[in-house]
This record gives C-alpha cells, sequence and structure tokens, in this order.
C-alpha cells in the first residue's frame, strides 16, 4: 500500500564522533520518504524510520558517499562499499583485529610515509623545494576534500573536513606547504586516536554478549547433546558442569552449586544456589554439576535485555547533549567568520601584512574545530550508560542518567522491593517440645503445599537439617489451617483464631503472639493431641541491604519514604527498622497521589517498586525504577531497571549520575578552555598553525580518555 512506512537499522563503520553522527543524520534526513533518523556514535548504528519505497540499499548509499560503511544491520556479509572503497563494516577498528589494519590507519601511516618521504627527498634534492610537500599532502588531503564535498552536497557545508581542507589549501597558497602537510598529518593522528576510543567504548557494552558461551549441553532422547546456545528453547533442561558458564536464564531443576555472578552483577563473592533458584547467562558454574530449566531464549536472556536496552538509551540523548549539538550549529560557521575577519581586518583597516594575518586565521580555523566539544557529553554519557549496565543498573537514555542527578526523594514499593517478597520463618517458640520437634511437625503437614507459608516453614526445616515425617490424612480446613496425623499424633496447623477455638491459650502465649504480631510477623499456632505445642512465626524479611541502600540514600540528602499496601502493624514495624517514613494501607492510586504530592512540595521523585501495582506510581514520578526481573509492566514503565535486585543501586545510580555531570563539565572545561588559550596565543603571534592543531587533535583526545574512566566506575 501506499504511504506504508518500515524501520531499517544499519551497521556504520568510521563514524567515530558526534560530527560524524550529525553529518550522517543531516544527508539521510534530506531524502525523500525518510520520516525519522536515530544515530548511535555508541553502537555505531543508524536506525530509519522510511517509506517502503525507499529501499535500504539507497539510504546505504547516502551514507557510503559521505566516506563510511553502512549495510542492514541483520544483512549478514553484504556489504555497501563506502566512498573510499572500505567494506568494513564491523566498526572502524574491527574487532579482533589490530587497530593497524583499519582504513583509517592505513590512510594515516601512508600520509606520514609520504612526509617522511618527503623530508628525504628534501635532504637529496634540495631544489625540489615545496613539490615533494605538495605530494605528501595530497596523499592525506584528497579524501579528506572528498568528505568535505560530499558532506556540503548532503546538507552539511560547515564540517571539520570543511575547516581542514580551508586551511591546507590556504597554507599552501600562502607559501606554508610544508607546515600544512604536517597538520593535515595530525589532524589524521587525531581522528585515529578517536577511532580507537570509539572502539573501545563500543566493546565495552558488546562484550557483555561474549559473556553468554556459544553452545549448550541439553538433555534429549535420554543423553545429553551439544547445541548452539542460540537454539534453546524455554522448558529445555541442560547440563552445566563444573567451571563452565551458563548458557541461558533459567531454574536450577537438579544439582546444588556456588555460582560466581561477577561477570554480570560485579559481586565478587560466590553465591549457592540450588533447587528452584534462578540462575542467569554469563554467570560461572563453580563447582557442582547442574541442570537448569531454560526459562527465557536467546534474544531475551539477562545479558540480551541488557545490551538491548542500553544500546536504546544511547540513541536517546541527554538535555546537555541536545543542547551542544544546537550550540555547535553556530558554532562552526561562527569559528568561519572569526578566522576571515582575523584575515582580512588587520591587513584593510591597519595595513599589516596578508600572509601573516592569513596564516593566523587558518590556525584560528583549525583550533576551532568542535570535535572536542561535540564530543565532550556523548562520550560521557556513554561510557556511564555502559558502566552502570554491566553492573546491572539499566538506565533508557541520557535523559534518564542526566536526571538521577537531580533526585531528591525517593519513594519504595515494599514487598519485593524493600523486602525479599516471599516470606520467611523468623522463630520457633516451643511449649513441652523441643523447637526442632515443632518445626518437624509443622512441616509435615505442609508437605507438598506451594502456598508461600507452607514453603518458608519447609525451607526452615531444610536449612535446619529437622526431619520432616510423613503426615497421614492431611488435608486443609478451609479459612482455618491444615490438619494431619503425625507420629500418631493429631496436629493441627492454623491461624491463632482458629486454633483458639480448640483449645485454650494462656495469657503469655496471647502476649507472645500480640507480641510476635506488633512485629509485623505472621504467626500460626500448632496443635498437638487438643494442646498447644508452639508457634511459628514468619515474615517477609528486609533485604541484606535495604538499611545500608536507604542510609546511603539520606547520606546524599536524599528523602525516602516506603510505600505499601499492606497493613500498618505489618509495615510500620518494617519500616522502624530501616529508618525509613512509611505510608500503609495504599491503594495503587493512592501511591500515584503521594508520588505527585512530593513533586509539589519541590521534590523530584525516583519511585523504585517491581508490580503491576507500580505502574501508575512509576509513570507519575520524575523517574521511574524497576526492581529485580519485575513484571513486564513495571520494565516497560520504568525508566530504568535494577536486574539484581539491590536497594543499594539506586544510590549507586544516583552517584554514577553525579559522576557523569562532573566529567561533562571538566570535558567542556578543558574543550573550551584550550581553544580560548590558543586562540589568544595565535592572535598575537605565539603559536600558528602545528599548535593549533595539536591544540584541537589534544582536546579531543584528553575529552575521550577522560569520558573512557568512567568505564571503570564501580570497580574501585
Amino acid at each position: 500500500m501506499p504511504g506504508m512506512s518500515t524501520q531499517t537499522r544499519y551497521r556504520v563503520s568510521g563514524m567515530d564522533c558526534a560530527s560524524c553522527a550529525s553529518k550522517i543524520d543531516t544527508a539521510v534526513r534530506r531524502m525523500d520518504g525518510v520520516a525519522d533518523v536515530s544515530v548511535s556514535v555508541t553502537n555505531g548504528s543508524v536506525t530509519v524510520t522510511h517509506a517502503e519505497s525507499l529501499g535500504s540499499d539507497a539510504i546505504a548509499r547516502q551514507v557510503s558517499r559521505l566516506g563510511y560503511g553502512a549495510a542492514p544491520w541483520d544483512s549478514g556479509d553484504r556489504e555497501v562499499e563506502n566512498g573510499d572503497g572500505d567494506r568494513r563494516l564491523d566498526g572502524q577498528i574491527p574487532a579482533g583485529q589490530p587497530w593497524w589494519r583499519s582504513r583509517r590507519a592505513k590512510l594515516t601511516i601512508a600520509s606520514g610515509v609520504a612526509l617522511v618521504a618527503a623530508y628525504a627527498a628534501g635532504l637529496v634534492y634540495p631544489a625540489a623545494g615545496h613539490w615533494p610537500f605538495l605530494a605528501a599532502l595530497l596523499v592525506g588531503l584528497f579524501p579528506i576534500a572528498r568528505r568535505a564535498g560530499s558532506a556540503a552536497f548532503a546538507g552539511t557545508p560547515f564540517s571539520i573536513e570543511t575547516l581542514m581542507t580551508i586551511a591546507a589549501v590556504g597554507a599552501v597558497l600562502i607559501g606554508a606547504t610544508e607546515e600544512a602537510a604536517m597538520v593535515l598529518l595530525l589532524f589524521l593522528v587525531g581522528e585515529l586516536l578517536e577511532g580507537v576510543a570509539a572502539s573501545r567504548a563500543r566493546a565495552s557494552i558488546r562484550g557483555l554478549a561474549d559473556l553468554v558461551p556459544k553452545t549448550a549441553l541439553v538433555e534429549r532422547f535420554g543423553g545429553t547433546t551439544e547445541v548452539p546456545a542460540a537454539t534453546l528453547a524455554v522448558g529445555d533442561v541442560i547440563v552445566v558442569r563444573p567451571g563452565d558458564r551458563i548458557p541461558a536464564d533459567g531454574e536450577i531443576v537438579e544439582g546444588s552449586s556456588e555460582i560466581d555472578e561477577s561477570p554480570v552483577t560485579g559481586e565478587s563473592t560466590p553465591k549457592r544456589k540450588s533447587e528452584n533458584d534462578a540462575v542467569f547467562a554469563g554467570t560461572i558454574n563453580t563447582d557442582g554439576v547442574l541442570k537448569v530449566r531454560v526459562t527465557a531464549a536467546a534474544e531475551d536472556n539477562t545479558i540480551a535485555r541488557v545490551v538491548r536496552l542500553v544500546e536504546e538509551a544511547q540513541e536517546s540523548k541527554a538535555p546537555t547533549e541536545r543542547f551542544i549539538d544546537r550550540f555547535s550549529r553556530y558554532y562552526t560557521p561562527g569559528v568561519l567568520l572569526v578566522g576571515a575577519l582575523v584575515a582580512v581586518l588587520p591587513p584593510l583597516l591597519f595595513g599589516a601584512g596578508w600572509n601573516e594575518w592569513t596564516y593566523k586565521g587558518l590556525a584560528i580555523l583549525l583550533i576551532g574545530c568542535p570535535c572536542a566539544l561535540v564530543i565532550s557529553t556523548p562520550a560521557a554519557v556513554a561510557a556511564g550508560l555502559s558502566a552502570g549496565a554491566r553492573r546491572g543498573m539499566l538506565m533508557k537514555g541520557g535523559t534518564v542518567l542526566e536526571g538521577f542527578g537531580k533526585i531528591t526523594a525517593v519513594a519504595f514499593d515494599k514487598t519485593g522491593t524493600l523486602t525479599k517478597g516471599k516470606p520467611v520463618v523468623t522463630d520457633v517458640v516451643a511449649y513441652g517440645r523441643t523447637e526442632r520437634e515443632v518445626l518437624s511437625m509443622a512441616a509435615a503437614l505442609e508437605q507438598g503445599s506451594n502456598h508461600p507459608l507452607a514453603v518458608a516453614i519447609l525451607e526452615k526445616a531444610k536449612a535446619d537439617k529437622a526431619p520432616i515425617p510423613p503426615a497421614f490424612g492431611a488435608k486443609a480446613v478451609s479459612g482455618e489451617g491444615v490438619e494431619g496425623n503425625v507420629g500418631g499424633v493429631a496436629v493441627f496447623l492454623a491461624s491463632a483464631k482458629a486454633a483458639a477455638e480448640r483449645a485454650s491459650l494462656s495469657p503469655e502465649q496471647v502476649a507472645r503472639i500480640e507480641d510476635l504480631n506488633g512485629q509485623g510477623k505472621t504467626v500460626s499456632v500448632l496443635l498437638a493431641g487438643g494442646s498447644i505445642a508452639g508457634l511459628v512465626a514468619m515474615r517477609d524479611e528486609p533485604r541484606e541491604d535495604a538499611k545500608a541502600g536507604l542510609a546511603a540514600l539520606k547520606d546524599l540528602g536524599i528523602r525516602t519514604v516506603m510505600l505499601t499496601g499492606d497493613n500498618r502493624k505489618t509495615a510500620e514495624p518494617i519500616a522502624a527498622g530501616l529508618g525509613v517514613e512509611a505510608r500503609a494501607e495504599l491503594l495503587p492510586q493512592d501511591k500515584q497521589r503521594i508520588v505527585w504530592e512530593l513533586q509539589k512540595e519541590g521534590f523530584k521523585v525516583a519511585k523504585v517498586g517491581d508490580g503491576i501495582n507500580d505502574a501508575p506510581a512509576l509513570a507519575a514520578a520524575d523517574i521511574g525504577i524497576a526492581m529485580g526481573g519485575g513484571t513486564d509492566v513495571a520494565l516497560e514503565t520504568a525508566d530504568a531497571a535494577i536486574l539484581h535486585g539491590r536497594v543499594e543501586d539506586v544510590s549507586r545510580m544516583v552517584t554514577l549520575s553525579r559522576a557523569v555531570m562532573a566529567n561533562i563539565k571538566q570535558n567542556i572545561a578543558v574543550a573550551l578552555g584550550l581553544k580560548a588559550v590558543f586562540l589568544v596565543t595565535t592572535v598575537i603571534g605565539v603559536t600558528g598553525l602545528w599548535p593549533a592543531i595539536l591544540a584541537d587533535t589534544g582536546a579531543t583526545v584528553l575529552v575521550t580518555a577522560n569520558a573512557m574512566r568512567l568505564l571503570s566506575w564501580g570497580r574501585q
């Protein structure tokens, strides 16, 4: 049908900075039939929404004319050759290959060799004059000038290549050919360093995908078969040997082992996991044979979701980055204007020498190259997003990353967020029997039940190595509890109210039950032979790091509040133990209302939750954070996700955001500061073309290196 649109994603090689991305964005948007363009330098990708009548190859050719390699993302080996004859599409510096084999490196080396040859020719044949240097200059200048022309025709006349071409041609015209050749070589070296840094940034997040093994041992037809991990289906049972990486997200169905999750979560201490525990793709089984039932296909496992969400996030620009982009549109033409004025006004108005001031004007063009300024923000944002993702903290774009640094209040859900989301036995009280006997009898009645309270009792018995005898005639008593015969004794496990109808409770026992209820615990009473045998108290306990996580937020000056639908008796003891303000007995709309109230008080609010009932509040908050695996609704609604359920990760996101913003400010100061210094020294005649290009290249390298420091954030 006419008017139908489609979306195509392309791999792009040679795109190493925001200036490259801007040129590609402008060129593709000018094509008839293109509705939207999204460019990601970090991913080396371009996503285009376009009319079906506009073929994907036509878009790839438009990108290739600018000097970049381009092909549809899923096209396998099919490539579109770029303007310089390059057919590589796996990044400017191909993965697994040395930097010197890239096209840009070859051009830089060729230019360097040509310049050395020019110097040698000058020594052997002094009469050759500037001609050998002109030849050396053309080796590097020709592809740069061609890229400048392509960019100009595609809608970007004021590119870095344009400034470089004008400066080089101008230098030749005033007789500074040797210097122009050296400046061009320094420019190419700077571009090469940008490519190295960009490749490192890409490798940081793509390296996550390499954590998942390529093959898996799957149980089939009574034996095991090695198959590609990408072909595993939900429900397959795989065997994971000691020392192997787990090839898929799954649930242990047999075996027990220490699991090293540091490659995915950053936690250095392995966790002991056994039957029914969840395991993640890419983690390492250290000491036992496991059988794992696959719970997510390869494209949906934890690692794949992290990579996909980070790639999407890196295509979303932060407010600071958008401002820098707008600023640079006027900055580069402004530099050309200033350079022209410096070159012509002193000779025209004051009779100064044309050569001298033309030289200074050309130097200003090089000083004014916007690369360092333009890359200052996206490099830091991309590194910050990658660093967070490698520790299980996903933020959906630069806007979210920047917003975390402004958060002044955090509202937490209780169940599954501040707490583990499942009850555990906290107290066993015995009357006339041992605690071990009470636990054994209670566990005997609960065998085979999947009720959360039953599971808690069975897990406690297993942990305490309490024997679980068979129960005869066990059955549920509607609305009361469960009864049966254990070891020839009639046993009944029920609520305090139901137990009181069958046996009398002493004042001391009633007081103990009320005390446990006051601590937010659910109490079951065990009757044996018609008399009170014991009490079993259970509660959904806080996560191990909840108290420390909340304290870390308070240390950052951030207010914390717990929102829950539970009754006050359950909620307030948990909140008191954690040192957090509590709001209880809330409906989903109440949680949303409280978020709005905090915002009206002037707070920038983050909301943390893991369930469907948290979705309205997550959407209302300035930043919504899905905790743990979370429901699909929570993850879709949220702006960020904490994959591994650590409360402390909320404060880590805030500190990461602040570190990124500080890094951006440092980068902008370096970029503009160096330019300001060399602008002054050039005008007064202290520095010239060489220092000018060194200032630009040096600033770009410094800014990029400073941003890359964020990749190691959190490993200190």
